[in-house]
């Protein structure tokens, strides 16, 4: 695929566009002409609108360069020039096939064109078109926003040319990153067709039950595997007005039986509050709103009233019921009664659908975790409550039971055979789960194996062909020192008995730097020595990984903030996910990197080829990205802002990062030597009253606090070498020693301390 064209520059259809362009792929983005007089007006404010958009369409400037704005009127015929062709205008199937005429009329041989409709079927589709139109066309549904949305719905009709779909399979896959999931040409297809129930079932049970929003969000949202928004707090994110149009399109294509024609019925306050504006957050507010008035006080609506009041402390949810699902929907009251009310009908609906809607229960799980970002899917959450528990109660309800429920016969859905990972297929048999050529997940060879080593917060798995990978196991993965005294164990067994080590971990993200909470219970005590030996440790273990005598190769993803962005450029080299966020955070809690990281965001700032010659650029290069806390928005931004070196590699699909990695590991191991170590020149006093100055106008303009003007003078006596004069040379160690001593006179200060308390306590920095 050397260049796409996307039809129709919605929000859908520009942000396609933007991720075939993050994939480093031209695109030719087209819409109708409005304006005589600026012909591709459409388009192009589009483009510009992506170029601002929060959270960024756009992994890099670079990517934003390569989307460009046509009209249908004049630029049709440039559809030769590419080869796959995405359709997401409006969803109206006589503007459809107007447009798919003139696109049979211009388009080459062999061209894939694609829908990006969720209502209508393929075979609506291609009525009227050619026996070729129809074996290059397919039906590809992304999900909003199509940046950071993973999941890809792919439809095929039974005249779809197999290789071509094949085609558009592999570079959604890997060049866009998506993880494609085959739906049949049913209503809805899978993500929208469970999850449209899912919300609906939750809804009207709020109403019946009189359960508040706010009760509603805490039981249906984290205990559930739900993201923290809930139930309301979702359709207040995509948008309360979309839901009579998703209802409106399936009651419209379902067959009069589908269970979910008798719970689609419309709520007048819901109806109402479209009306008056209150659509979500794009609108006046929703089931929340923020009263600015108030003094920005967030409020909730009354489902009885319609009326708003503060959003009041939801119900308390038992401890066990919090991470039991048995115990959850068992549970007394209000809690118990609303979890069943959502989970029983909307996980029978899901399994109702095996057969008709997806052949196997992978598709349907796959389709909910990554369209709707639930933990588990439908049927992992069954096979929590227990596949004959779950039955027991449809029955006793004289609900129907499924079909693969009854196949199941009290069996899980899915097993662990033989170090093999299984799932119940709808003949009663357990398969193995395949992985797609390339994808290699840690789960996997967890299931099979057991660690090398272990420690509390660590272990090291054996990853097959000579490599192992190093996993961060703590909450949010955070670094302590059970982590760096595991990786002062690796090292010997590696360099007797392996190739080369990859850092990786398959958790919500990387790793958000160094144990805060074990921090501050050591300062809370004054046990000053173990802070001190939590750093120097880390420094220690880190430099060790450095000059291993074998490839490093660190595989961020998600964030990887502090210590965890400190173990990267530590690497040899980093393969990092496209959605990586990295950064040197720690002057946002009143400290400074403290395992190297100064040092080595100098040697990145001093190696790019546009770095001016000197001692001062890197320094100032580096303590601009420091002292701002300046975390990359991608892996590419990365690269731009010089966490990342133009050499490391970037996986788009978050599947194939650990194979990914492993390889680039395994090709560096042939003659591999480690790096000679670093010497620094650097600028001394004279640099360090630079540095200062521009904090002061900084301070001056009031965008530094006076305890970040405090931060950033250590952090700057750290960079321009302490009390080295500008002819001098400063060892790695040397920095090391700085970056130690600095680090333990902030942690010292109690105005550290209160920035760190109040990140653990609000999640959120202090500008004290």
């Amino acid at each position: 695929m050397k260049k796409l064209c996307v039809i129709g520059a919605g929000t859908m259809g520009a942000g396609i566009a933007a991720q075939a362009a993050n994939a480093g792929v031209p695109v030719l983005l087209l819409d109708i002409v409005r304006d005589p007089a600026d012909r591709n007006a459409v388009a192009a404010g589009a483009i510009e609108r992506l170029k601002k958009a929060e959270p960024a369409a756009f992994m890099s400037k670079a990517a934003a360069k390569l989307v460009e704005a046509g009209n249908i009127e004049d630029d049709l015929g440039r559809v030769a020039e590419c080869d796959w062709v995405i359709e997401a205008i409006v969803e109206k199937i006589e503007l459809k096939h107007a447009l798919y005429e003139k696109l049979e009329a211009v388009r080459k041989p062999g061209t894939a064109i694609s829908s990006n409709t969720s209502t209508i079927p393929l075979d609506r589709l291609i009525e009227g078109r050619s026996e070729a139109f129809a074996r290059d066309f397919l039906i590809t549904h992304f999900f909003n926003p199509p940046r950071y949305m993973r999941l890809l719905e792919i439809v095929a009709g039974p005249k779809s040319d197999p290789e071509l779909v094949a085609r558009v399979s592999d570079f959604a896959d890997r060049a866009m990153g998506k993880s494609v999931v085959r739906a049949k040409d049913t209503p809805g297809f899978l993500a929208n067709r469970v999850g449209t129930y899912w919300l609906q079932a939750a809804i009207n049970a709020a109403f019946d039950l009189g359960v508040s929003v706010e009760d509603a969000d805490a039981i249906g949202g984290k205990p559930m595997g739900v993201p923290k928004t809930g139930i309301f707090g979702l359709v207040d994110l995509v948008g309360i007005d979309l839901m009579p149009y998703l209802k409106a399109s399936l009651t419209s294509t379902l067959p009069a039986d589908d269970p979910y024609q008798a719970i689609a019925h419309d709520h007048p306050l819901i109806l109402k509050m479209i009306a008056d504006g209150y659509t979500g957050r794009k609108g006046k507010g929703g089931f929340y709103r923020i009263n600015k008035e108030a003094g920005k006080v967030k409020e909730a609506i009354n489902l009885s009233t319609g009326d708003y009041a503060k959003a009041k402390k939801p119900v308390s949810i038992p401890s066990a019921a919090q991470k039991d699902l048995r115990a959850l929907i068992s549970a007394p009251g209000v809690v118990g009664a609303y979890a069943w009310a959502v989970l029983g009908p909307t996980l029978a609906y899901a399994a109702g659908l095996i057969g008709e809607a997806s052949d196997d229960i992978l598709a349907i799980d796959t389709a909910m975790k990554l369209g709707y970002n639930w933990k588990y899917g439908p049927f992992e959450l069954i096979d929590r409550i227990g596949v004959a528990d779950f039955v027991a109660r449809l029955q006793a309800e004289g609900r129907e039971v499924p079909a693969i429920l009854t196949t199941a016969n009290g069996r899980p859905f899915y097993r662990v055979e033989e170090g093999v990972r299984q799932y119940l297929g709808a003949d009663g048999e357990y398969h193995a789960i395949v992985r797609p050529e390339g994808v290699l997940l840690l789960e996997d060879i967890k299931a099979a194996s057991k660690p090398l080593l272990k420690s509390a917060s660590a272990a090291l798995w054996d990853i097959g062909d000579g490599v192992v990978a190093l996993e961060f196991t703590g909450k949010m993965n955070a670094l302590d020192g059970e982590v760096m005294k595991l990786i002062e164990k690796a090292i010997p067994l590696v360099a007797e008995q392996y190739k080369a080590l990859v850092v990786y971990n398959e958790g919500s993200n990387f790793s958000a730097g160094a144990n805060l909470g074990l921090a501050i219970f050591a300062i809370n005590i004054a046990a000053w020595g173990e802070v001190e030996k939590l750093v120097a440790g880390g420094q220690k273990a880190y430099k060790a990984l450095k000059y291993a005598p074998f490839p490093v190769v660190s595989a961020p993803f998600g964030m990887a903030l502090g210590g965890g962005c400190e173990i990267c450029l530590n690497a040899d080299a980093v393969q990092a996910h496209a959605e990586t966020y990295i950064g040197l955070v720690e002057c946002g809690v009143g400290l400074i990197p403290g395992w190297g990281g100064c040092g080595e965001l100098m040697v990145r700032a001093a190696e790019s080829p546009k770095a001016p010659k000197g001692p001062m650029p890197p320094v100032a290069k580096a303590f601009e990205t420091i002292s701002t806390a300046t975390v990359a928005k991608s892996a590419a931004n990365a690269k731009e802002i010089g966490y990342l070196r133009p050499s490391d590699g970037i996986t788009m699909n978050r599947d194939r990062l650990l194979a990914d990695a492993k390889a680039r590991a395994l090709s560096m191991v042939e003659g591999y030597a480690p790096p000679a170590p670093p010497v620094f020149r650097l600028p001394g006093a004279s640099g360090k009253t630079a540095l200062e100055l521009a904090v002061k106008g900084f301070r001056a303009r009031g965008l530094a606090t006076p305890y970040d003007e405090v931060v950033a003078d250590k952090l700057a006596t750290v960079l321009t070498g302490g009390d080295a004069d500008v002819v001098d040379t400063v060892t790695e160690e040397q920095l090391l020693a700085l970056e130690l001593r600095e680090f333990m006179t902030l942690v010292r200060d109690s105005r550290t301390q209160a920035r760190v308390e109040h990140m653990l306590t609000t999640g959120k920095p202090l500008r004290n």
